[in-house]
């Protein structure tokens, strides 16, 4: 048997993961290709064993399953190579929604790739992209940010860099967490169009447009109940540019081209980049700075 053969030979010894995307809410939301991979694979690999025995007894489904979570996601993940390695098919799920998305099912399939393992993804459920769909703000380019860090240090940082984010920004977001999400998010990127999602495709499904401030303000009477995405409008780009510019206005043309020029540029670069920096022309950059230097 030549090389190539006995490659192709491995590689078809070796199983396969099926990323699966289970109901967020209703159960109807299932596909019919996700309900007979799980039926067909040799293991499911659950992020919560006990929330998704309830999913599959309601589809009777019997494969067996095991847990693969946070807390276990680079240990466990070794021990379903193995047995992908050894020709078993892995089906990964998570507790609702589209597998490795703020999930830890991202590590298995790094892992996967690394080890030459074939993946697949069915597609179904994704909270995410459904209350984008459902918030009436812009959904041409947008930003995903999960849940926001735990750690005070990190979780300030991510909210710094969504100051000047012009894209629509959706995270995910705790019950127990939601009035300091709102709080914080008011305190750093000022006031915003948001829409509220809760508890998607479920029986008390709403879908809630309002603004960041309007939030806070009633939040601080209602408690809030449910899982939560939050879609909040990108920055107005125009207000981006004007902040910028305003940056210089209290700096002379000559102090400005002076920063420039210090710094190894020549006259004709400098007054390119100051009439950018402005949001003037060059020609009325070299008027003023003529002017002034002559």
């Amino acid at each position: 048997m030549d090389s190539d053969s006995a490659k192709k030979d491995i590689k078809n010894a070796r199983g396969m993961l099926y990323l699966c995307a289970t109901p967020i809410g209703n159960l109807k939301d299932i596909t019919e290709r996700v309900k007979e991979t799980l039926g067909a694979v040799d293991i499911i690999a659950a992020e919560d064993t006990r929330n998704s025995i309830r999913l599959l007894n309601h589809f009777g489904i019997k494969t067996p399953m095991t847990s693969y979570h946070e807390h276990n996601k680079y240990d466990k993940a070794d021990t379903l190579i193995a047995q992908m390695m050894d020709g078993k098919d892995v089906a990964l799920i998570t507790d609702a929604g589209t597998p490795a998305i703020s999930d830890p099912g991202e590590v298995l399939v790094r892992r996967c790739h690394e080890e030459g393992i074939t993946v697949t993804s069915l597609p179904g459920a994704c909270a995410c992209i459904t209350a984008l769909t459902l918030s009436g703000l812009n959904t041409r380019r947008f930003v995903f940010e999960g849940f926001l860090p735990y750690d005070k240090k990190e979780r300030q940082s991510v909210m710094e860099s969504l100051k000047d984010e012009h894209r629509t920004v959706i995270m995910y977001e705790a019950p127990h967490h939601l009035k300091k999400t709102l709080s914080d998010l008011i305190d750093t990127i000022g006031d915003r169009r948001l829409t509220i999602c809760r508890e998607l495709t479920k029986k008390f499904e709403s879908v809630t447009p309002t603004t960041l401030g309007e939030a806070v303000s009633y939040y601080e009477d209602n408690e809030p109940r449910g899982e939560y995405v939050l879609v909040i409008e990108g920055r107005d780009p125009g207000e981006i540019e004007r902040d910028r510019q305003k940056i210089w206005e209290d700096m002379s043309v000559e102090d400005h081209m002076a920063l420039y020029l210090d710094a190894g540029m020549d006259r004709k670069e400098a007054m390119k980049k100051v009439a950018s920096d402005r949001g003037v022309s060059k020609r009325e950059i070299y008027e003023k700075y003529s002017k002034k230097t002559s």
